[in-house]
């Protein structure tokens, strides 16, 4: 994906969280955000050094991970 080239992992920055750009915002910092009912253009007046593709891509990642992660299946 396109997308995922913003999203960058470093041992140094944020404990290694998945972060946009190698600045110190994460994915889930976004991913909060919108999810409490920020817009983009609230997003990018609190971030101004982000741009709206980063917002995308915080939200593709995320979903990319939802998708990846097993869990174990329960046994009643």
């Amino acid at each position: 994906m396109q997308h995922l080239k913003r999203i960058t992992f470093d041992p140094n920055v944020m404990g290694g969280k998945p972060c946009i750009r190698g600045l110190r915002v994460t994915v889930g910092t976004i991913v909060g955000l919108i999810a409490s009912g920020y817009s983009t253009e609230d997003i990018l007046k609190a971030y101004p050094y982000l741009e709206e593709e980063d917002i995308r891509a915080s939200l593709a990642y995320a979903a990319w991970r939802v998708e990846e992660i097993e869990l174990p299946l329960s046994y009643v």
